[in-house]
């Protein structure tokens, strides 16, 4: 019993040196200054945009602190993300981490969730779409609305359609090649509006169908699949 009682002193006293001596050195020498620190407590590998700094924690890490804004800012001040509309709202994110994720390796450590453009700790002011719409309440079009692949058609209800984990539309099906009414949904290119439909376009197809009658030379598989000519980019 006697030895017994020594064995677990002596297990609870090294563990106790342990506990102050390896953050004594974190602190003091950084986490390389204790061998095998890092292999110990990294969690994955960093993404391939951060790799540059795979083994130099406290470039991200401050102790006790986790990951701050302000060291982000360290590499990222100069970056404009104001400049266009779809990462304009950067400027109001008080912290990085939020949206941002790292030590799951990627190409990129952004992994969007839509749920965080809705966490007041995150957004200063905070956004307070109504309770009862949640995500659905986010207004898309101020990030989404730079490239409207629907120009402007359909309106900004865009959650009667999208989900926030894929564009893609479930069950959502083309019109049959049949369908005579195109441009309820689509509007031409430029190249329609001006001599080119005539000197080029028309030609190409060989149709002299008016530019409302898009099923008359296109097909619905593929916008540049050209009927009677196959795929033919020139717009």
């Amino acid at each position: 019993m006697r030895w017994t009682a020594i064995l677990y002193g002596a297990v609870g006293a090294a563990a106790l040196v342990a506990g102050l001596l390896i953050p004594w050195l974190v602190h003091s020498q950084g986490s390389a200054g204790v061998p095998g620190w890092q292999g110990l407590v990294n969690p994955g590998p960093v993404s391939g945009a951060h790799s540059f700094l795979a083994g130099q924690c406290e470039a991200c890490h401050t102790p006790h602190q986790g990951v701050e804004a302000k060291q982000c800012l360290t590499c990222h001040a100069a970056t404009r993300f104001t400049d266009k509309a779809s990462t304009r709202f950067h400027a109001e994110a008080t912290t990085c981490a939020g949206c941002h994720t790292e030590h799951l390796g990627g190409r990129a450590p952004a992994r969007m969730d839509h749920a965080v453009l809705l966490d007041a700790r995150v957004w200063n002011p905070a956004r307070t779409p109504p309770k009862a719409a949640g995500i659905a309440g986010l207004d898309c079009a101020a990030c989404h609305g730079v490239k409207d692949p629907h120009q402007g058609l359909m309106g900004a209800g865009c959650a009667e359609c999208h989900g926030t984990e894929t564009w893609r539309i479930a069950g959502s099906r083309h019109p049959p090649d049949s369908s005579t009414q195109c441009a309820e949904c689509h509007r031409p290119p430029p190249s329609h509006t001006m001599m080119h439909f005539e000197m080029v376009s028309q030609r190409v197809a060989g149709e002299t169908a008016r530019v409302e009658q898009c099923f008359a030379c296109h097909a619905t598989d593929d916008w540049n699949n050209i009927r009677k000519v196959g795929r033919y980019d020139h717009h």
